[in-house]
């Protein structure tokens, strides 16, 4: 599985369908190409290796999740990426 970013180049870390900070922090789920934050609310899109958010898809919903922290990464950031979408608002 490829190490996902965000649009600006911060390192996410990927556990199956879970989805980390690079610091360790949970932020929720992924679903296809959705991600979706803790309360279920639509966090972003995957693009490639990126997660973005997308206005156009926030309509979507999930389930509410919990999961413990993680350690976190030693990934450095990457380049932001010129793609349709605006930062998603994860916590560090």
């Amino acid at each position: 599985m490829p190490q996902l970013y965000t649009k600006n180049g911060r390192p996410l870390q990927r556990d199956g369908n879970r989805l980390f900070s690079g610091s360790g922090t949970y932020l929720g789920t992924i679903q296809g190409l959705y991600v979706f934050d803790t309360s279920g609310q639509y966090a972003g899109t995957i693009d490639g290796d990126r997660v973005v958010y997308r206005a156009i898809d926030s309509a979507r919903i999930s389930s509410p999740t919990i999961a413990a922290h993680r350690v976190g990464l030693a990934v450095v950031n990457t380049v932001p990426a010129a793609i349709l979408g605006d930062e998603p608002s994860f916590p560090y």
